[in-house]
């Protein structure tokens, strides 16, 4: 057995992910989870399971994070001891908010540890795979000293020292992600409404979710605050989406999405910006506050 370590604390299936693909590359694997039990299958697999926060920060080159939160941090941060905590660096792949991961930073560093925060752009099965790669922010040189064993699980894309900078790129591409995937799964309920199987559609699915040419597109034109609607605009595109409402909900689908797409299209005309590509939504988004 090779005298690479590394630690995992969490172990859902990111967790579980994370700890199997550095066993397959045969590191020394502690882990350690609030519920012993999940750890079993990956003991039968060789990993050793620390009976408590102390023994796993102990253990030996870095730790890996991966919880449902903050406050899942703060409550491990509560329990480790300070000389635990003492010269550790903590690779955190939990999503949260930027401030919050900042705020973390600032606690850990107080503690003597090193804090790098990350964020996977991988769903667990593609942990490992050669195209996987995760944000990064804090210190490079903490990024650098630990590269080789991070770079196990993924490729590694390094922000700044900001360490709110990887949550802040984590939950832009999140916001997309939803919605895109949320447009694709109200288009298979249409599908499906009339017979349509998601197989069969999948071809066209895959290049309707194609946006690269569109993004390349408008980036420029976002960044030079260039909205004009010499290709598309809010107008057209509530005409657009009234249609898909309008076959939707003769096929008994529910609207619920595209009325509130709709609902977005129309402040952005009532704003005077019918006459306007649908990038000039960004500043009524930008400008919007909860009534």
């Amino acid at each position: 057995m090779s005298d690479r370590k590394v630690t995992v604390i969490g172990l859902g299936p990111m967790g579980r992910a994370m700890a199997r693909a550095y066993l397959a590359a045969d590191y020394t694997v502690t882990v350690w989870n609030r519920t012993p039990e999940k750890a079993g299958d990956l003991v039968r697999e060789g990993a050793h399971r620390a009976d408590t926060l102390e023994e796993a920060f102990g253990a030996g080159g870095p730790v890996v994070m991966s919880l449902t939160d903050y406050d899942a941090v703060d409550a491990i941060l509560d329990r480790v001891p300070d000389a635990a905590l003492a010269g550790s660096t903590i690779a955190d792949l939990t999503s949260d908010t930027p401030e919050r991961a900042r705020r973390t930073t600032e606690r850990m560093s107080a503690k003597g540890a090193t804090h790098l925060v990350g964020g996977v752009q991988v769903p667990p099965p593609l942990i490992g795979t050669p195209d996987a790669v995760s944000y990064y922010s804090g210190s490079k040189a903490a990024l650098e000293e630990h590269r080789a064993a991070l770079e196990v699980l993924t490729g590694l894309d390094h922000l700044g020292e900001d360490p709110g900078l990887a949550p802040l790129y984590y939950q832009i591409g999140i916001s997309m992600f939803w919605s895109g995937l949320l447009g694709y799964v109200q288009g298979q309920a249409l599908a499906q409404a009339n017979g349509i199987g998601a197989e069969e559609f999948l071809p066209r699915a895959l290049k309707n979710m194609d946006f690269g040419y569109f993004l390349r597109f408008y980036a420029a034109r976002i960044d030079a605050g260039e909205h004009g609607g010499d290709v598309d605009t809010l107008t057209m595109g509530r005409a657009s989406l009234e249609h898909v409402l309008h076959t939707g909900e003769s096929s008994g689908v529910d609207g619920l999405l595209t009325r509130a797409l709709i609902d977005l299209v129309g402040r952005g005309i009532a704003e005077g910006h019918g006459g306007d590509s649908l990038t000039s939504l960004i500043g009524v988004l930008r400008t919007h506050r909860s009534e």
